[in-house]
């Protein structure tokens, strides 16, 4: 019971490590909120809700950003990626920038447009920060005429730098790409000042009713034509899944458990059989079955509680440890060195629950069907 309550507790504290880890780079290219409308492409921030936005002490950045899916050739290398125009609030507090492999994060070079590349995208068009090449972009003309003739003329283009290159994980590593907005207005023929989303990020420190608040004065203040998504929302999918594997983990660890009781159950009967002049005895001094069945119930029960405890004083010593010391590092070229893990007291409560039911139930059977013995 020890052994397995150990290790309940330290590899549901890995995978919460995992799950912040992951939470955390998302964090990095996706803002607290996001404002997109519900029908069409583009719209523009005006009005008092984002008057009042950029006021709010909660609020530590609102920016503006055009984002579409274009073709890119680099130096005779031709792909697909993701182009993410973003405005200059978003230049200057990048998050990004704590994720830089190769390069510094910079949109502008005096008059040149710049460009952050993913390094999943960078390594398969060969980009190099370091090389003086330009990153050419393609998007279909939206207002001209489709020529058959001479395709290439149906076709917008612009062109960037690269500056640098970024990771945070390999679905945004493989395909985006974020330069100046004005590139993207000239490149998908947008007026200047229309976007496709609104990034807010809140200040450092505010929590989940500082997020609620702010989401339900702008869900309010722009009615039905705008989203307003959370974090959780922008990637519904992966949250949802995320939750499922770690419930799946708990639920598996939890029948290891439970068959690691079925040794107390064991015992216990057999205990039972080999007490039976003892069972005799009290029952001469006036103890009746109830009372012989709940001491045998409360002795299986205290095994596996003394096994749990100590258990748990195991893995969470060891938890502390990890967390203190990283002893044990992480294979390979990952974002961490050491296995990240965290501690959470619900998951803690949770498991001493189950455990102790289970221990209870356990030690309740073998009473149970020795009734006839007693």
């Amino acid at each position: 019971m020890a052994i397995g309550t150990a290790a309940l507790v330290i590899i549901m504290s890995v995978y919460n490590g995992f799950d912040s880890l992951v939470e955390s780079m998302m964090g990095n290219i996706e803002p607290d909120l996001l404002i997109t409308p519900a029908t069409g492409k583009v719209f523009v921030p005006e009005g008092e809700v984002y008057d009042r936005l950029r006021e709010d002490d909660a609020v530590a950045s609102m920016c503006t950003v055009l984002e579409e899916t274009v073709f890119i050739d680099y130096d005779g290398n031709q792909g697909v990626a993701r182009a993410k125009g973003v405005d200059e609030v978003h230049e200057a507090a990048s998050p990004i920038r704590a994720h830089i492999r190769l390069g510094e994060v910079s949109l502008h070079n005096g008059p040149r447009p710049m460009a952050v590349v993913g390094a999943g995208l960078a390594a398969k068009m060969e980009i190099n920060p370091r090389f003086l090449s330009g990153i050419n972009l393609y998007f279909p003309t939206r207002t001209g005429k489709i020529s058959l003739t001479s395709p290439e003329e149906s076709l917008n283009s612009t062109r960037v730098f690269p500056s640098a290159t970024f990771t945070l994980n390999s679905e945004i590593d493989n395909s985006y790409i974020i330069l100046p907005i004005d590139r993207m207005w000239d490149l998908l023929e947008y007026e200047s000042g229309e976007i496709s989303a609104v990034e807010i990020r809140l200040a450092e420190g505010a929590g989940r009713s500082e997020l609620e608040r702010v989401r339900k004065y702008v869900m309010e203040g722009l009615g039905e034509g705008f989203k307003v998504s959370d974090r959780y929302m922008q990637n519904e999918s992966l949250y949802k899944m995320m939750k499922y594997e770690k419930a799946a983990i708990w639920l598996i660890l939890i029948f290891v458990i439970i068959i690691i009781a079925l040794n107390i159950f064991g015992s216990l009967s057999m205990l039972i059989i080999e007490k039976q002049g003892d069972i005799a005895t009290l029952r001469s001094l006036g103890a009746d079955d109830r009372l012989i069945r709940r001491i045998f119930v409360l002795e299986g029960w205290l095994i596996s509680l003394l096994g749990m405890l100590a258990g748990l004083l195991i893995g969470i010593a060891f938890v502390a440890l990890q967390s203190a010391t990283g002893m044990i590092k992480m294979p390979g070229n990952f974002v961490v060195n050491s296995y990240p893990v965290i501690l959470k007291p619900l998951d803690i409560l949770v498991s001493i629950t189950a455990i102790s039911a289970i221990g209870y139930l356990i030690a309740l059977i073998p009473s149970r069907k020795s009734r006839s013995g007693f």
